[in-house]
């Protein structure tokens, strides 16, 4: 894990990485909670197969403006060269914004993923190269320290070079879920998807049925109980309020005020009825979509029913 400190280092650096096909990088900010923070490390890792760290640069641009835009300028800002993050949005704040280019974020990665396929808590990245890749004992202790200071600690620097190898892990486990679910809608086989589809959508009407009757109950003897929080539930109350007016007061104030409120509304089939004929002296936009809806079939049993 190279920690580099120098400018000539770091610029040589970025000039050997402007030939990379694909790079994994993370950053660390000091005074991230302050109005001004400051990119303090930019950590990249170009081989992936490396889990030993060796491959893993820590790059020292804390105040350091010019490494920084010949970072964004030849590495970000590149094409080329796809970079990946995690949380992307957050790290390109201080890389380059909408200027960079070809960049994949494993926060999105994972959040495409259907909830079976991946069903996690949460998105964070230790959360994702624990359950994906089997990192056990991640301490995300020094994610919160103070990234200001000079010298690092070696906790600090371990912690920053640990960070791009799990993104990569991460990042591999996250493609091959991917491509796993990536199907060609032509040479799909119905008939097995409509097997299971059946299959799943009677469960689906059986858990649902249950769930909401249970939810009544628990609701329910709850109120009745006064208990606010269990150890699996909390109810908490809400007030809905709509304001209604009629529309003739409405038209009315609009009228004398002069108040603007000249944007379209929706003529639900019952007004559209009640003005019948009136409506074709309406100047209307008709919106036409196409709405594609799947609905089950009854399996009807092959034995007649008595």
């Amino acid at each position: 894990m190279p920690y580099l400190t120098t400018a000539s280092e770091i610029h040589s650096l970025i000039a050997e990485y402007t030939k990379a096909k694909t790079l994994w990088i993370d950053t660390e900010v000091a005074d991230y909670k302050s109005r001004k923070p400051r990119l303090s490390l930019i950590q990249i890792l170009d081989n992936p197969q490396d889990m030993s760290g060796d491959s893993v640069y820590i790059l020292d641009v804390l105040d350091q403006t010019d490494i920084i835009d010949n970072f964004v300028e030849k590495i970000m800002v590149n094409s080329a060269i796809e970079k990946v993050f995690h949380n992307a949005s957050f790290d390109l704040k201080f890389l380059g914004n909408k200027r960079a280019k070809n960049i994949t974020c494993t926060l999105e990665m994972a959040k495409s993923i259907p909830y079976y396929l991946l069903s996690l808590p949460n998105y964070q990245l230790k959360t994702l190269a624990t359950k994906l890749c089997q990192f056990n004992n991640i301490d995300k202790q020094e994610q919160s320290s103070d990234w200001g200071r000079r010298p690092l600690t070696e906790e600090q620097i371990e912690y920053a070079y640990l960070d791009c190898i799990y993104l990569a892990q991460v990042h591999w486990r996250l493609l091959k879920l991917q491509a796993n679910i990536s199907h060609e809608p032509a040479t799909e086989d119905l008939q097995i998807l409509g097997e299971r589809y059946t299959q799943l959508e009677q469960q689906r009407k059986l858990l649902t049925s249950e769930c909401e009757h249970l939810q009544e109950r628990i609701k329910n003897a709850m109120q009745v109980q006064n208990i606010s929080e269990t150890d699996y539930c909390k109810l908490t109350s809400y007030e809905r309020k709509s304001v209604k007016v009629k529309f003739i007061e409405l038209a009315k104030l609009v009228q004398n005020q002069e108040i603007d409120l000249d944007f379209p509304i929706t003529l639900t089939e019952k007004i559209q009825k009640d003005l019948g004929e009136n409506l074709e002296q309406l100047a209307v936009d008709i919106d036409k979509t196409t709405a594609w809806r799947l609905t089950a079939k009854t399996q009807e049993s092959d034995v007649d029913q008595e």
